[in-house]
């Protein structure tokens, strides 16, 4: 328990002063929000700070939270220091700076972030590789939700030919197009704040359950052995460096954020609520992550290894800590996550296609255009997870990887930002290089990349991290 309770202190207190940090580097002012320049009842909206916070926090909380931290907490008690400090001064200044960029640039979507900062051959392969992050947001929130609703709270098989199981998979849908369309203060803005108060209830009552219970969870100095598994072997065989920050994710880092962050930096009254709607609430989502990866070692602890699956999880762990009533809101905020994520993921993507195409959005017909072939897409996918016994494992493994990557993308583009801007660049450098030599890695090493052995996979990750540092360092000489 001990080094769990290093890890929160790790992020609670490296949050405080770390934030404030970032906050300084990028010196917040009074001037005019897009919300009020930009006015259009639509997606340019004032909103309350609060409101603008739970909002964000409920775009980037989806599955991964929580499904990641299970995975990854598979890795040993090390897991309890690197998501807070990955958090600290990866994750939430990866979110705090992508969004007051996009605010402070008239509340510009990534794209053209990308775009002003970076040239185009990487502006074009970065739209791909968010093309298909976001309609893979769109299929894997709709299949864990589902699949979560339909096993756990209404007891039906959730199997592909049962009836019930595309029912509520449509129910979701329906939802998505609404939320897509509908001006954001219209529904998002009206129904979030309900959706974060189930979520954060699930979460405190776990966190309180785990003190409640009283499980000894393992701290780095003890035996990785425990009685019902090797974690230490498990760390060893399953790669650390880089399966684990590609695995958690979420709780550390994660490229979709930076889309979601952009839609908020259009409804802010001001470039001060940027700390706490963008920076806390990714340090809130760690302490998020923090908790089911300790609850989900009591579970291996009393279940074994066999029954390693995210939803039976979450499910034993609330209903046993939390009581039936209790319980079912805590899996109804698991539920809500993902969800709350989908609509966003879909709702970024319309605006993305809506400011390539140059196609005004104030009409529910030129909304409706970009986004049915969007949806058509996205039951596509949805249908091939469904199809092939395998297919869900397979489409969450690249989300993961094209999430990561995403990200790499957004350190590098913020990196520049801050060159041109002549600030403390330094602090998004360091979390670039590293999550570049974390995805090139990975991409060599794992089953569904390359599949090249761990020590040729490093060499070449090494390699592809030096030739992008070492064209940074040209493009950086030539524009001092």
């Amino acid at each position: 328990m001990a080094t769990f309770l290093i890890g929160l202190v790790i992020l609670f207190v490296g949050a405080a002063i770390y934030g404030k940090f970032c906050e300084k580097v990028f010196g917040p002012d009074d001037r005019e929000t897009p919300a009020y320049s930009k006015q259009d009842g639509v997606d340019y909206v004032p909103m309350r700070g609060w409101k603008n916070s739970l909002i964000n926090l409920l775009n980037i909380a989806g599955t991964g939270p929580i499904i990641g931290p299970i995975q990854g907490i598979l890795f040993g008690p090390i897991a309890f220091i690197t998501i807070p400090i990955g958090n600290v001064i990866g994750g939430a200044m990866h979110d705090y700076f992508s969004g007051m960029i996009c605010l402070r640039d008239g509340g510009t979507q990534m794209p053209d972030m990308v775009r002003r900062y970076s040239n185009k051959g990487v502006f074009t392969v970065y739209n791909i590789f968010l093309s298909v992050l976001l309609l893979l947001v769109g299929a894997v929130f709709i299949y864990t939700p589902g699949d979560i609703a339909a096993t756990q709270v209404f007891g039906f098989s959730g199997a592909v030919n049962d009836p019930t199981t595309w029912i509520i998979y449509g129910v979701i849908f329906v939802y998505y197009l609404i939320a897509t369309v509908f001006p954001i203060d219209a529904i998002i803005g009206r129904i979030y704040p309900i959706f974060g108060a189930i979520l954060l209830f699930s979460a405190v009552g776990v966190f309180i359950g785990l003190f409640v219970k009283g499980y000894p969870l393992l701290n780095l100095w003890d035996n990785w052995q425990s009685a019902t598994f090797n974690y230490g072997e498990y760390f060893t065989a399953q790669h650390f460096i880089p399966v684990f920050f590609i695995t958690v994710a979420c709780g550390i880092l994660s490229g979709f954020h930076s889309t979601q962050t952009a839609i908020i930096s259009r409804t802010m009254k001001s470039e001060r609520q940027g700390r706490m709607t963008f920076y806390n609430m990714m340090v809130l989502e760690g302490f998020i992550a923090m908790i089911w990866a300790a609850a989900a070692t009591y579970f291996f602890h009393n279940n074994g290894m066999e029954e390693n699956n995210a939803a039976v999880v979450v499910d034993s762990i609330t209903k046993e800590w939390l009581g039936a009533v209790g319980g079912v809101l805590a899996i109804l905020g698991v539920i809500a996550a993902p969800i709350t994520s989908g609509d966003t993921a879909f709702r970024s993507a319309r605006l993305i296609v809506a400011d390539f195409l140059h196609m005004e959005q104030k009409t529910v017909v030129k909304r409706l255009m970009i986004c049915i072939p969007m949806f058509i897409v996205a039951i596509g996918i949805l249908l091939y997870s469904q199809k092939d016994k395998d297919g869900f494992d397979m489409i969450w493994r690249y989300f993961a990887w094209s999430n990561q990557t995403l990200a790499v993308f957004t350190l590098w583009a913020l990196t520049v930002y801050l060159v041109q801007a002549k600030k403390l660049y330094v602090i998004t450098l360091i979390p670039a290089l590293f999550m570049t030599a974390v995805c090139s890695t990975y991409i060599f090493v794992a089953p569904e990349g390359f599949g090249l052995s761990s020590g040729f996979s490093q060499l070449l990750g090494l390699l592809v991290t030096l030739i992008v540092f070492g064209i940074f360092l040209v493009w950086k000489r030539k524009k001092v």
